[in-house]
């Protein structure tokens, strides 16, 4: 099984209890990403990358905030390798966006009207039963 790509640098001590997830995630993504797109849009066929984009950061991101269980020196090492995503994680932590799916959600610029995205508008305002699918990722709501 291929490796989870890191520099020459030796990973930090934890290193051994995280890999086998992170390397199971690289291989989903590999997966994913070999995947055929034949009759899907060109966003649709993105959103499975997103998705286990966002499980990787989101476990490197639970086992450091939630349950303390790496040493901040892995966790520092996960992002400088760009193992997870530190700009999501810096979302996840300010109040409003702790379910963030991905940063594309809350662009500006990539919406018709200059808004966040339809998957950030809380459930409560939506009209009742209507089902919500992010255009960007594919997510059914990331509002909480």
């Amino acid at each position: 099984m291929p490796k989870v790509r890191r520099s020459r640098k030796k990973p930090p001590e934890g290193w051994e209890l995280i890999e086998p997830t992170l390397e199971e995630l690289e291989q989903k993504m590999r997966e994913a990403e070999t995947e055929p797109h034949e009759g899907k849009r060109i966003t649709e066929s993105l959103w499975p990358i997103f998705k286990i984009h966002h499980q990787k950061s989101r476990y490197i991101y639970d086992l450091f905030y939630r349950r303390k269980a790496i040493s901040r020196e892995l966790y520092e090492y996960c992002l400088k390798e760009k193992i997870a995503d530190s700009n999501l994680i810096a979302k996840w932590k300010k109040s409003g966006y702790e379910n963030l799916c991905c940063l594309r959600c809350i662009q500006t610029r990539d919406t018709n009207f200059g808004t966040n995205c339809i998957c950030r508008v809380p459930k409560s305002k939506l009209e009742e039963g209507r089902v919500v699918e992010c255009v960007h990722c594919g997510c059914r709501g990331c509002s909480g």
